[in-house]
């Protein structure tokens, strides 16, 4: 399928989630994947696009490093597994000094202990070594947390990558797209600005959408 053309805005995370569905039943996935979100604003897109694959679904948890008095604009991320991508250009035009970026990088780490501890409610995270993945956000604008999520998966030992969301801007698209075996985009707007700019109703995913997503599909075997 060839991006859409159109600049109408998503309904919501849902409504993504099944029009990227379409393009990913007909992209090169690999052979039955595994469904990864990034939580929380990626957990309702994945679920969608699990139901309709008849994937497993899990979360992978990745946190932003937002920057000081600026905290949407992304300086770099954390993902699980000790693993660390800092924008060092953006940290340095930005002034940021090394006691503010280790608070940052602090708050965010507790944050994503907490989160591993609410969503997998002490089960293990899925063995994805050998398997096809697809990791699932609901946009890309820098591209750092997916970044982090990229680096962390390639330790995993998966077959074969593939990044999806419903829309990014098309220079991250362009440059994610040489770190994976595929990424499906339908959506590249020009400008872009802003992820939540295209969707009708970007309101926050709550952690218990997280959980209640989760447990449905920990209930369902996979087709």
């Amino acid at each position: 399928m060839e991006p859409m053309t159109t600049d109408r805005p998503y309904q919501d995370r849902r409504s993504a989630g099944r029009v990227l569905a379409r393009f990913l039943a007909l992209a090169p996935v690999g052979d039955h994947p595994i469904v990864l979100a990034l939580p929380r604003g990626g957990v309702p897109v994945a679920d969608e696009i699990a139901t309709a694959l008849g994937a497993p679904l899990d979360v992978f948890l990745v946190r932003k490093l937002g920057l000081p008095g600026q905290p949407e604009l992304a300086m770099g991320a954390l993902a699980s597994g000790d693993v660390r991508v800092l924008d060092e250009n953006l940290i340095e035009f930005a002034g940021v000094t090394p006691e503010e970026l280790a608070a940052v990088i602090k708050r965010e780490t507790k944050e994503l202990e907490r989160r591993e501890s609410l969503y997998r409610r002490g089960l293990p995270p899925r063995n994805i070594a050998g398997r096809s993945v697809i990791v699932v956000d609901d946009g890309l604008a820098t591209g750092s947390t997916m970044r982090a999520a990229v680096a962390a998966l390639r330790r995993t030992g998966c077959r074969h990558l593939t990044v999806a969301v419903p829309v990014g801007a098309r220079s991250t698209c362009a440059e994610l797209a040489s770190e994976v075996d595929t990424l499906v985009c339908p959506l590249q707007p020009e400008p872009f600005h802003a992820v939540g700019l295209w969707y009708d109703n970007f309101l926050p995913t709550e952690d218990a959408e997280v959980c209640d997503c989760l447990a449905r599909h920990a209930e369902r075997p996979a087709a």
